[in-house]
C-alpha cells in the first residue's frame, strides 16, 4: 500500500494490551485519514451515553496520507474524542514534529481505550511499542515533560503530552505537541482521565508513494507558490496571525464590541510584536514560518522564551479580557502552553467571569478575593494558575463554558456566547452566525467559517465563485467550505495559520477545486481519486459528525443564534432569530438533514455509504443534549506545582 501503512495501533490502558491492526483499503479510501478515520472509530466504539471522562471514552490520534511525503505543510495530526467540556465531538489539530514522527513509525492512527491504574506514557520506536511508568513525570508541565522525555529517549523524537490542567481534568485541557502546538477541545482532560501522560515517538520509516516523480513535481509547484506569493511571503512569513489584529475585528471585553484596526492599541498591534521576536519557526515541511519565537522582556517571567504567540492568544487572553499590555499577554500564552490549555476557552471563561464581576453578578467573595477588574492582569494571571490547578473559583471556570455558567447560575449564561460548548462571539444572521451554529465541535472559525467568508484569499475566492466551484449564496459557501475543511483535516495538511483556501486544498490556486488534490492523492496512494470522490469524502465526514452528535442528543435547538439580553428581548432580536432559522432550514435541506430536527436523514447517509450510521440513529433512543455531565467539584483531582 502507498501513502498509508494500513496500520492502526490499538492500546487498551485497562489491560495493557497493545495491538497493530489493519484499517482496510475501503475505510481509508472513504475517510482518507486524520479526522475522518477518527470520526469513524468514535462513532463505532463510543456509547452514546458514555461520560467523556469515563474509561469508556476513546481518544484517537491520526495524521493523514500526505504526512511524511514531499507535499509541504503535511505535519498535522488530528486528535479526536468526546469533549468533556461539551459532551459532543471534541477534536483538535496539532503540528510541529510529532505527526511526522508518528507517520514515519508506520502508523496511520493510534486508538487509546480504557484507563490505567497508574500514570503511564506510550513509547513508540517504529514497530516497537511499550507502556512506561510516567510517575516521575506526573505533576510536570508540558515543557518539563517534553524535555524529560527527550532526556530519556533522545532529541530526535516527537512528544504529545498533557500538563497539570489535563491531570486535574480541566474540561477544556489541550494536548500539547512538542511544547508549542495545542490540539484543543478537551483531549487533554481525556488523557488525564486515562492516566496517560504522554506519547513519545521515533519514526525512521519512509512513507511510500505510488508515483514519487509526479508527487515531487506537484509538491514543488505547491511549495514554490508559498515561497513567492506576495501575501504569503510578505505577510504570513513575516507576521503570521498578527496580521489578524488589523483585519479580523477582535472582540473587546467579553465581546462588548469588535475593534477595528484603528481601535487596536498600538502596543499590541500587528507590528508591535516584532520588538519581542528573536526568530521565526515552522512546523515540519512548512515553507511559511508563520510562528514567532519571542522573549518576555520584563516582569515576573522576564527572560522566558515562547513560541507561536498567535492572534487568538492576544485576542482571547488579552483584548477580550481587557488586558492591553504585551508582557502579561506573552506570560499568559506561555502559561496556557505549559499547563496544557487552549487559549480560546480559557480566555472566553475569564472574559465571562470579568464581565460578571463588572456587572455585579459576581462579588469579590465569589471569586476568592481576586480583583477581576478589566485591566487587572496580575489577578488574571493568578486566576489562570487556579483554573489549571482547580483551586477555588478556578475550579468553577475549569468546568468549561457550559459548566461554569451552570454552576454560577443567576442568569449568567446570558453573557456567555457558547454554542455547543465553545464561544466565538455573537453576530447577526449570516455566515459567521450560521458557521458557529452548524460547527460539529462547537462554535468555531476552523470548521469552514473563514473559508466561506473568503477573508484571506483576495481575488482567488471571488474567482472560485465566478468559475462555479463555490456557490454565490451564504449557505452554499458554508456547505462547500465545511466539506473542504473536513477533507483538509483528513489529509494531514495545515489549513494555514492565516486561514486560506491555498493552504487547505493543495494547488487550488492552479487546479481548482479538488483537481490538484486528486492528482496529489493519486500520486501518493496509487488509488485513482477524482474530484467528485473527494467532494463526497468531505460531505461523508461532516455528515457522520452530525450523526455522532445527534446520537448524543444534539438537534436543531442546539444550533442557536447567540444573542445578548439587550437584543434578544426586542423585536429586532426576534426578527434576527427568524432570519437565522430560515438559513438553518435551508442549510439542513442542502446538507441532508431533517429540517425539523436537524438530524441527518437515512437517504443522505446511505448516499454516502453510511448505512450503518442510519441504522444506529434509528435503533437508539432519542436523547436530549444538555452539555456535559458535571461532577461534584470535590471529586476532581487538584493541585500540583505552579507553572
Amino acid at each position: 500500500m502507498y501513502g498509508w501503512f494500513d496500520c492502526r495501533l490499538r492500546v487498551d490502558l485497562t489491560t495493557g494490551s497493545i495491538q497493530h491492526e489493519s484499517i482496510g483499503e475501503q475505510v481509508l479510501r472513504d475517510f482518507i485519514g486524520g479526522r475522518g478515520l477518527n470520526d469513524w472509530v468514535l462513532f463505532q466504539e463510543v456509547r452514546a451515553d458514555a461520560d467523556p471522562l469515563a474509561p469508556e471514552n476513546v481518544i484517537c490520534f491520526a495524521p493523514g496520507p500526505l504526512t511524511g511525503t514531499a507535499v509541504p505543510m503535511n505535519s498535522r495530526c488530528e486528535v479526536s474524542t468526546i469533549g468533556p467540556h461539551s459532551n459532543i465531538l471534541g477534536d483538535g489539530n496539532g503540528g510541529n514534529k510529532f505527526p511526522y514522527r508518528m507517520k514515519c513509525s508506520g502508523l496511520d492512527q493510534i486508538v487509546v481505550t480504557g484507563r490505567s491504574e497508574r500514570p503511564v506514557y506510550l513509547w513508540i520506536e517504529d514497530d516497537c511499542v511499550e507502556l512506561h511508568d510516567a510517575s516521575p513525570f506526573w505533576g510536570l508541565n508540558t515543557w518539563e515533560t517534553t524535555d524529560a522525555l527527550k532526556k530519556v529517549h533522545g532529541n530526535d523524537i516527537g512528544v504529545v503530552c498533557i500538563g497539570q490542567a489535563g491531570e486535574n481534568l480541566v474540561r477544556f485541557a489541550s494536548v500539547i505537541f512538542d511544547k508549542y502546538s495545542s490540539a484543543a477541545r478537551g483531549a487533554g482532560a481525556v488523557m488525564g482521565s486515562k492516566n496517560l501522560k504522554a506519547i513519545a515517538v521515533r519514526g525512521t520509516k519512509k512513507v511510500p508513494a505510488a508515483d514519487e516523480g509526479e508527487l515531487r513535481m506537484l509538491a514543488a509547484e505547491d511549495r514554490q507558490y508559498f515561497r513567492t506569493n506576495p501575501f504569503q511571503k510578505e505577510t504570513v512569513s513575516r507576521v503570521g496571525t498578527h496580521h489578524g489584529l488589523g483585519h479580523w475585528f477582535p472582540g473587546w471585553r467579553n465581546n462588548a464590541k469588535y475593534l477595528s484596526s484603528e481601535e487596536i492599541p498600538q502596543q499590541i498591534h500587528t507590528e508591535a510584536w516584532a520588538r519581542y521576536q528573536t526568530g521565526r519557526t515552522a512546523c515540519h515541511t512548512c515553507p511559511s514560518f508563520c510562528k514567532d519565537v519571542y522573549t518576555i522582556p520584563d516582569g515576573p517571567y522576564a527572560g522566558e522564551t515562547g513560541s507561536a504567540m498567535e492572534y487568538e492568544g492576544i485576542h482571547c487572553l488579552g483584548i477580550n479580557c481587557g488586558v492591553e499590555e504585551p508582557t502579561p499577554i506573552m506570560a499568559m500564552q506561555n502559561l496556557a502552553d505549559k499547563y496544557g490549555m487552549c487559549v480560546i476557552p480559557l480566555g472566553n471563561n475569564i472574559a465571562f467571569a470579568k464581565d460578571l464581576f463588572a456587572r455585579g453578578i459576581l462579588s469579590s467573595a465569589d471569586v476568592d478575593g481576586l480583583n477581576l477588574s478589566w485591566d487587572n492582569y496580575e489577578d488574571q494571571i493568578e486566576l489562570i494558575h487556579r483554573v489549571a490547578l482547580r483551586k477555588g473559583f478556578g475550579s468553577i471556570l475549569a468546568e468549561g463554558e457550559i459548566g461554569a455558567a451552570r454552576l454560577i447560575g443567576r442568569d449568567s449564561g446570558d453573557y456567555n456566547d457558547q454554542v455547543k460548548g465553545t464561544g466565538r462571539g455573537h453576530f447577526p444572521p449570516g455566515i459567521f452566525a450560521l458557521a458557529h451554529a452548524t460547527s460539529t465541535r462547537g462554535a468555531d472559525h476552523l470548521r469552514g467559517r473563514s473559508w466561506a467568508f473568503g477573508e484571506n484569499d483576495g481575488d482567488l475566492f471571488h474567482q472560485l465563485i465566478e468559475q462555479g466551484f463555490i456557490p454565490a449564496d451564504d449557505v452554499g459557501k458554508l456547505l462547500v467550505s465545511e466539506e473542504a475543511c473536513a477533507l483538509n483535516d483528513c489529509l494531514g495538511r495545515c489549513k494555514g495559520s492565516v486561514n486560506a483556501w491555498v493552504n487547505a486544498i493543495p494547488l487550488v490556486w492552479k487546479y481548482p477545486l479538488y483537481k490538484g488534490l486528486a492528482r496529489v492523492l493519486t500520486a501518493a496512494t496509487g488509488i485513482s481519486f477524482d474530484e467528485n470522490e473527494l467532494a463526497a469524502a468531505g460531505r461523508r465526514v461532516y455528515l457522520l459528525e452530525m450523526a455522532l452528535n445527534a446520537r448524543r442528543g444534539v438537534t436543531r435547538a442546539s444550533d442557536r443564534l447567540v444573542q445578548r439580553p439587550e437584543l434578544r428581548d426586542t423585536p429586532e432580536g426576534e426578527q434576527q432569530r427568524r432570519q437565522h432559522e430560515a438559513m438553518l432550514t435551508e442549510y439542513y435541506r442542502r446538507r441532508g438533514c431533517d429540517p425539523v430536527t436537524g438530524v441527518p436523514t437515512r437517504p443522505a447517509l446511505e448516499a454516502l455509504g453510511l448505512d450503518e450510521a442510519a441504522d444506529v440513529l434509528e435503533a437508539e433512543p432519542v436523547r436530549t443534549w444538555n452539555g456535559p455531565p458535571l461532577w461534584p467539584l470535590s471529586d476532581y483531582p487538584q493541585g500540583q506545582i505552579k507553572a
